[in-house]
């Protein structure tokens, strides 16, 4: 083999590498301004949720109600009671372990952004990522990176998940890597969910085997949803699968819309199946629309899972009595 020839092998053998460490490069120069975004998202949308505050287990004092006929007498808070002629019991916040596990995607696929906006998947993921990370860690919860970050109710959450997100070595994963949530956390994953349908379906499977919750957010861009392609065009995969030339684009706009559909419909169907929630957002939306609508998601399904706890703990119990 000739010098030149090894040469250029070399230089190709090395591609992947230098295009890695750009792109790991371009994150790190990108992120004080996906923080910063996602501080004021996150502001934007706190200030449009209501209170979840109600009674149940837990141990912050809520509020003085009247005690009612029927309830048993140990409940009685006889402090306050002698105050007055009335006797009142003394409720608690409703509150249970809980952590929520976010999964932003930084696949090369998520680096895409056409003409039609000024934001990459990517930093959508991020801003998304890192803004409710906030929201959670505000409402006393924990939040966790699968693979990346353990879960952490830290107020400095949206720099601790900046940091181990930089920090983080290997290729980045579309799909979240395969780990054990409990029964009482959520997952949420934030990503194109460009992979084939069967592994999408495999990971949600996967991370719903303990009876976890979910949300599945497909982020697109405008372009991905529309196909506003004409003409002779060069399609390239950012992964590694190479390009394809078109010499009519708009004769493919047709079968492209109708395999999009069938794609999220096998997808929508399993988070039916498993009680999680799916949406689409596309990058020319704005991040507080999504945001707002996965956190009240979010309260939907820690409700669903505090009603099907009493229920478990009985059957648990009548299986150690037997």
């Amino acid at each position: 083999m000739s010098e030149a020839n090894a040469g250029s092998r070399s230089a190709r053998d090395d591609a992947p590498v230098r295009a890695a460490t750009g792109a790991a490069l371009h994150l790190v120069a990108a992120m004080p301004r996906l923080v910063l975004e996602a501080r004021r998202v996150a502001a934007s949308v706190f200030h449009g949720l209501h209170g979840r505050r109600r009674a149940g287990p837990g141990e912050n004092f809520w509020q003085y109600r009247r005690f009612m006929s029927g309830e048993p007498a140990s409940r009685v808070d006889w402090r306050r009671s002698a105050r007055d002629d009335h006797l009142y019991v003394r409720e608690r916040e409703w509150e249970a372990a809980h952590t929520v596990w976010i999964w932003p995607d930084l696949s090369p696929s998520m680096e895409f952004a056409s003409p039609l906006v000024w934001e990459t998947k990517r930093d959508r993921a991020l801003v998304l990522a890192f803004a409710l990370g906030e929201l959670l860690v505000r409402g006393g919860e924990r939040v966790g990176i699968p693979g990346t970050m353990r879960p952490t109710a830290n107020r400095a959450v949206i720099e601790r998940m900046a940091e181990a997100i930089i920090h983080t070595a290997g290729a980045p994963q579309s799909l979240p890597p395969f780990f054990v949530a409990g029964p009482c956390d959520e997952v949420c994953i934030l990503g194109d969910l460009w992979s084939p349908p069967a592994e999408v379906v495999s990971s949600i499977a996967n991370l719903s085997a303990n009876g976890a919750g979910g949300h599945v957010v497909q982020i697109v861009d405008p372009a991905e949803e529309t196909f506003p392609y004409s003409g002779r065009v060069e399609f390239l995969e950012p992964e590694g699968a190479g390009s394809i030339t078109v010499g009519r684009a708009e004769s493919w706009r047709g079968d492209y819309v109708r395999r999009i559909a069938e794609h999220r419909e096998t997808i929508r169907n399993e988070t039916d199946r498993r009680s999680w929630s799916f949406a689409v957002h596309r990058t020319d939306r704005p991040a507080s629309e999504l945001l707002l609508a996965l956190r009240a998601r979010m309260g939907e399904t820690r409700d669903v899972v505090a009603r099907r706890r009493p229920a478990n703990l009985a059957l648990s119990e009548a299986g150690a009595a037997a």
